[in-house]
């Protein structure tokens, strides 16, 4: 299993970032590798830029915490094992920083996970303002 992680720093409330990360089914507004994303509390589909889909069962959304967790159950991509987590944590009361892991089976998938993974929270600040 390949475990990756990208982070970053953000000039903004915690709140204010968890109210994007927390929005489950809006994934794809700020993650440029999904042409679309829908879902509720409890399940969420992502199309990506290829067209393929992948089906995602939610974990854990932690409002008190801002965590998001989701592991990927099914779609388009041979994925065995994954597990999503997606952390805000706040610096100060007007800066934080969004952790987000991801542990994914096969390893073979990781290259292109971390890419989107990292372009997606690299991009959240500009997405933010």
């Amino acid at each position: 299993m390949a475990a990756l992680r990208s982070h970053v720093l953000i000039d903004a409330p915690a709140d204010a970032v968890w109210q994007v990360i927390g929005d489950v089914a809006s994934v794809a507004e700020w993650f440029p590798s999904m042409k679309s994303s829908t879902g509720d509390p409890q399940h969420r589909a992502v199309v990506l830029g290829d067209g393929s889909v992948l089906e995602e069962a939610v974990v854990t959304h932690d409002p008190a915490q801002r965590r998001l967790q989701y592991r990927v159950t099914g779609g388009d991509l041979p994925i065995t094992a994954h597990l999503g987590t997606v952390d805000v944590l706040e610096i100060d009361p007007g800066r934080s920083i969004v952790v987000y892991s991801t542990e994914i089976t096969p390893d073979s998938l990781a290259d292109a996970f971390d890419a989107a993974i990292s372009e997606a929270v690299a991009g959240l600040p500009a997405h933010l303002s």
